[in-house]
Formats: structure tokens, C-alpha cells, sequence
């Protein structure tokens, strides 16, 4: 019932439609398929490891700004979104895709949340070369992770339900506006203080690319976001 009352508010002339047959019918949300691809990817690549080295898979797998500056491993702009540095890493993310990805999901549909989810990821990868290049830092250092295309699920919710409040690390209160803004920043000064290998730029990439989309939605649908600012702002 929640998703049918969200997908109204952005199917245009709110008139109820019959479900369209599927063959396959299944329950499963987008969020928990990418989050199953996650972790058959990380299992996968540790089997590739022990058949071909750690220094080839990664070179198959991350993403490195040299190389796609070489015109090399374009495909790596995708499998980098699904490779992580560690489990701790990997748990990380998906605990934070299972909540905001099933959020945004519910609001903005399945559609508009996958192609959200790769635009974000695609972009955070293009960011984080196109700043190696730009500085000539980081141009042999490899870039991993489902964090940049979680960050525009974030910047998303950050417009539209910015006073949403959320707790982040799982005990400071904040509104997600501000949430968003403090791990963004929190963490790059963090990692920027101790050295901390950090991919900041792909992150500030799936930011950008959930904010723009964020006000995107707002401009084109203006009473119908204000209606989910004002919901989730209780």
C-alpha cells in the first residue's frame, strides 16, 4: 500500500492503473537484488583471487584512474561499484543500502530508484578520475565500493525529505539534511587527517548527482514533494 500511495505521487495524473501481467512475479525490491550482487561479488572475487592473484583481480575489478585515462578497463566504471575492500567495508554499505535503499525505492519506484542507483555509482567513478587527472593524485590508486551510488540515494532524500530525522552510526539524531552533510564532510577531514584511503571525490560525485535529481523531482513535481517533505517531517 505505501509503494502504491508513493508511485501516485509521481505517475503524473494520479489515476490508478492495472497491474501489467508478469510471467515472473516476485517480491523481491531492487534493494536486496543489488545487495545480493554485492555480496556474491565480494565471495566471487575472493575466489578470483586465489586462481589468479590478488594484483590481476583487482586490476579486472577496481576502478584506477590511469588506466581509464588510458583508455583501458572501461568496465571497471561498473564492477567497482560492486567490489568491496573487506567485509567490514562491505557490511558497512549494505546495512546502509538495506535502509535508504528501501526507502528511496518505496518513494520514487523501482524505475527511477535503479537508474538513480547506476547514474550516481557511473558518476562517483567519472568524479573520482576526472579529479586524479586534474590534480595527478591518486592516478594509480584503486577506487571500490557501493558508497558513491549510496551517497545519491542520500542527496536525494536530503531535498526531498530533508527534516526526516535519521540516526547516524546508528546513535547521533540528526535531520537527514544535516546527516548527509556531516558524513560527507565528517568524513573526508576524518580520512584526510589520518591518512585514511578514502575515495572522498567519488562520494561528493553520488552527492551531486542525488541532489541535482532531488531538486530535479521538486522543480517538476512542486506540490506533490512538498506533500513527502511535509510527511516525513512529523
Amino acid at each position: 500500500m505505501m509503494r502504491q500511495w508513493f508511485e501516485q505521487k509521481f505517475s503524473g495524473d494520479g489515476v490508478r492503473r492495472p497491474a501489467r501481467r508478469r510471467i515472473v512475479s516476485s517480491n523481491l525490491s531492487y534493494t536486496s537484488i543489488l545487495i545480493g550482487i554485492n555480496i556474491v561479488v565480494f565471495f566471487g572475487y575472493l575466489m578470483l583471487v586465489a586462481a589468479v592473484g590478488d594484483n590481476v583481480a583487482v586490476s579486472w575489478i577496481a576502478l584506477m584512474p590511469a588506466a581509464i585515462l588510458a583508455g583501458e578497463k572501461l568496465w571497471t566504471f561498473v564492477t567497482s561499484m560492486f567490489m568491496h575492500a573487506g567485509l567490514g567495508h562491505l557490511f558497512v554499505n549494505m546495512v546502509s543500502l538495506m535502509f535508504i535503499g528501501n526507502f528511496v525505492e518505496k518513494l520514487i519506484g523501482k524505475k527511477r530508484f535503479i537508474w538513480l542507483y547506476f547514474v550516481g555509482g557511473l558518476f562517483a567513478g567519472l568524479l573520482f578520475v576526472l579529479v586524479a587527472m586534474a590534480t595527478g593524485m591518486d592516478l594509480n590508486v584503486y577506487a571500490v565500493g557501493a558508497s558513491g551510488a549510496i551517497f545519491a540515494l542520500g542527496g536525494l532524500l536530503a531535498v526531498l525529505t530533508p527534516r526526516l530525522p535519521v540516526l547516524v552510526f546508528f546513535i547521533i539524531p540528526m535531520p537527514m539534511w544535516a546527516a548527509m552533510g556531516f558524513l560527507m564532510f565528517g568524513i573526508w577531514a576524518i580520512s584526510s587527517s589520518f591518512g585514511l584511503p578514502i575515495g572522498n571525490t567519488a562520494h561528493l560525485g553520488g552527492l551531486i548527482i542525488g541532489l541535482g535529481y532531488g531538486f530535479y523531482l521538486k522543480r517538476r513535481y512542486p506540490k506533490k514533494t512538498q506533500m513527502i517533505s511535509r510527511y516525513f517531517s512529523r
